[in-house]
């Protein structure tokens, strides 16, 4: 996508604190749950540094020719922030509190294509904001009723999004977290739908904590049949030996 604009400066400077937020409720029950999800899988795999800052609805924010410009993602991985969660609780700077290698996704839930609006004039569109101003070097698009995935990855040269090709797996190698993203299809809190998940380098899926103690369960079952089993399999020697007229204590 090409994109012509106006000469802008760009100022990382500290949101004030009197600056007022949006404060738009989220589009649809998906949403919400979609980026606790993926929180839960780092987190429950141990991805996540303390120093790192994932981020649901929470702005991030740019000053782009002297005006304040707040986007907040549905889901932000920033890898590592360089002051206390307490000083970034409002919204986050990047360049200012932390590292600008932000990777975004955005859920879409309805076909007004903000995701992809180039505006380069104040207030920027999404695309602009997060291509030509902050330079996030991941842009995740996902519509989860067709259960449609695209991954733009930021090009050095160009310095312009290129969508990325899945492999043979229909999975996205995101360098940023050493791990894989595609979609699954089942269901978490009674919703089944389409659902963005993350795998490992051996691609192994990131589990959730429900599907953690389900494993658990199964694993315990299985050592419950095993006991059972080794028991059954004694009392037959046992049996046999008395058969024998030998006492199997002896």
């Amino acid at each position: 996508m090409i994109i012509t604009t106006q000469d802008y400066q760009i100022t990382w400077e500290k949101l004030p604190d009197d600056y007022i937020l949006p404060d738009d409720p989220v589009d649809n029950i998906y949403q919400p749950t979609q980026a606790a999800a993926l929180t839960e899988s780092l987190q429950l795999a141990g991805k996540l540094a303390a120093n790192c800052l994932i981020t649901t609805n929470y702005g991030i924010c740019a000053t782009v020719n002297g005006k304040i410009v707040v986007k907040a993602p549905d889901w932000a991985y920033i890898p590592e922030i360089r002051t206390t969660k307490q000083e970034v609780f409002r919204s986050y700077t990047p360049q200012l509190q932390g590292d600008i290698k932000v990777n975004v996704m955005e859920f879409i839930s309805d076909t007004d294509g903000t995701e992809y609006s180039s505006k380069p004039t104040y207030p920027p569109g999404k695309w602009f904001f997060y291509e030509r101003i902050l330079k996030v070097p991941n842009y995740i698009i996902f519509e989860p009723d067709r259960g449609e995935l695209e991954v733009y990855r930021l090009d050095k040269n160009s310095e312009q999004y290129q969508i990325e090709t899945s492999d043979q797996n229909q999975l996205y190698w995101i360098e940023e977290i050493k791990l894989y993203l595609g979609i699954w299809e089942g269901t978490r809190e009674n919703l089944t739908t389409k659902w963005l998940r993350f795998w490992d380098e051996q691609g192994n899926l990131l589990l959730w904590s429900s599907e953690l103690v389900e494993q658990k369960r199964q694993e315990i079952e299985v050592e419950k049949q095993c006991a059972e089993q080794e028991k059954q399999r004694a009392d037959k020697l046992a049996a046999q030996l008395r058969a024998a007229g030998i006492e199997p204590e002896n």
